[in-house]
C-alpha cells in the first residue's frame, strides 16, 4: 500500500473516531440534562407532597370547626354549607394534583380551590364574631389554634415547593435543556399561589 493510500486511510479513521467520540459526548450530555430534569421534577413532587400532608390536616380540621360552631350558630346553615362545599372542592382538587403536580393546570386548579376555601372560612370566622359564647368555647379555641398552626405550615411548605418549581421551570426553559425537556415531555410546573389578595390572609378569630 502506497503512502497516499495509507494517509487517506489514517485520515478517514481519525474522522470516524472523532465522529464517534462526538456522538458519545452528545449522548452523555443529553443523559446528564435528562437526569437533571428528572431530579428537579422529583423535588417538585416531593415539595408538593409536603403541602399535601398539611392540606389533608386542614381539611380534617374543618368538620370539627363546623360541628363546634353549629352548637352556637344554629341559624347559619348557609355559611356552613358554603364551607363544606368549598372543602369538598379543595379535597377533590388536591387528590387530582397529588397524582402528578407537574401535570398542566393541576396545581393551579388546587390553588383556586384552596383560595375559595380560605375565603369561605374567612367569612365563617367573621360571622363567629357575633357569638360571644362561641368565642369563649375551649373546643373552638383549640380547633382554631390547630387550624392556624396548620395554615402556617402550609405557607412554609408552599414557599419551599414554589422554590423547587422555579428551579425546575428555569432548567426546562434553558437551552439546550429545553430540547431535552420538549423531547421527553417535561411539562411546566405551576406555582402554588392564591390570586385573590384577600384570600391570602390566614383566617383568624380573636378569642380574647
Amino acid at each position: 500500500m502506497n503512502l497516499p493510500a495509507v494517509l487517506a486511510l489514517s485520515t478517514g479513521a481519525i474522522i470516524a473516531i472523532c465522529v464517534v467520540a462526538g456522538l458519545i459526548l452528545i449522548i452523555f450530555i443529553v443523559i446528564g440534562m435528562y437526569n437533571a430534569l428528572v431530579r428537579d421534577r422529583n423535588r417538585v413532587k416531593n415539595g408538593f407532597a409536603q403541602i399535601d400532608v398539611q392540606l389533608k390536616r386542614r381539611h380534617d380540621l374543618i368538620p370539627n370547626l363546623i360541628e363546634t360552631a353549629k352548637g352556637y350558630m344554629a341559624h347559619e346553615k348557609g355559611t356552613f354549607e358554603a364551607v363544606t362545599e368549598a372543602r369538598n372542592q379543595a379535597m377533590s382538587a388536591a387528590k387530582s394534583a397529588a397524582k402528578d403536580p407537574t401535570a398542566g393546570g393541576a396545581v393551579k386548579a388546587l390553588s383556586n380551590a384552596e383560595g375559595a376555601l380560605t375565603g369561605a372560612l374567612g367569612r365563617l370566622m367573621v360571622t363567629m364574631e357575633a357569638y360571644p359564647d362561641l368565642k369563649a368555647s375551649q373546643n373552638m379555641m383549640q380547633v382554631q389554634e390547630e387550624l392556624t398552626t396548620t395554615e402556617n405550615k402550609i405557607a412554609f411548605a408552599r414557599q419551599s415547593y414554589n422554590d423547587s418549581v422555579m428551579v425546575y421551570n428555569v432548567r426546562r426553559e434553558q437551552f439546550p435543556s429545553s430540547l431535552v425537556a420538549g423531547t421527553f415531555n417535561f411539562s411546566e410546573a405551576d406555582m402554588f399561589e392564591i390570586e385573590d389578595e384577600a384570600e391570602k390572609q390566614v383566617p383568624k378569630v380573636d378569642f380574647s
